[in-house]
Parts: C-alpha cells; structure tokens; sequence
C-alpha cells in the first residue's frame, strides 16, 4: 500500500476559498473511480509563527504505484491543471508517495 501525499501552500487572501474547493470538489473527485482511496486532510503547523499563508497536506492511500501512473494519467493532471487555472501562483505544492512499513514485521 502506498500514501499519495500532496503539500499544498496557500496565501492567506486564498485560503477560505481553497479549503472549500478541496473539500467539496478537489477530494470527491480525485476519489470518485477508486484508485485513491481514504482520503485524509491535515493542516501543516508553520515553523515560525511570522509565516505568510498556510499549509495543507492532502492524502490519499493507492494501491501500488501502476495504479498511482494509471491516476495521474486520467484523472490528478486534470485535477492538478484546474487548480492552476483556478489558483495560480497563490497555491504551490509538491508531491510525496510514501511506501508503508508494517511495524509488526
């Protein structure tokens, strides 16, 4: 099992509006066919209080990386370019697949 994770960062003046539109748009729709899966969101809490924006950290749970490929190809570009479109340079974000280890093993 993989963790599809993307880091967002948002300026402050965005920041309502890019909530919602994760929320009611962004995850459903990302989730909607199956290949990511358990969705999670999290607020990143800021290194120094001073900073500009904030960040959020969105997750997802994959399979294994073919399936995370066949995504990307279908559905997260598309997803990734609307909220460019949408966005611009107020929100910037990266990517990290995280490979899960049983604790147990």
């Amino acid at each position: 099992m993989l963790v599809y994770n993307i880091t967002f960062h948002v300026e402050d003046e965005v920041q309502a509006d890019f909530l919602r539109f994760l929320k009611e748009e962004y995850v459903p729709q990302a989730t909607q066919r199956g290949f990511v899966h358990s969705p999670l969101l999290h607020r990143v809490l800021p290194h120094v209080e001073e900073e500009q924006g904030r960040s959020y950290a969105v997750q997802f749970r994959v399979k294994n990386a073919d399936t995370l490929r066949f995504w990307m190809e279908q559905e997260g570009r598309a997803l990734s370019r609307r909220l460019v479109e949408r966005y611009g340079s107020k929100v910037a974000g990266f990517t990290t697949v995280l490979e899960e280890i049983d604790l147990e093993k």
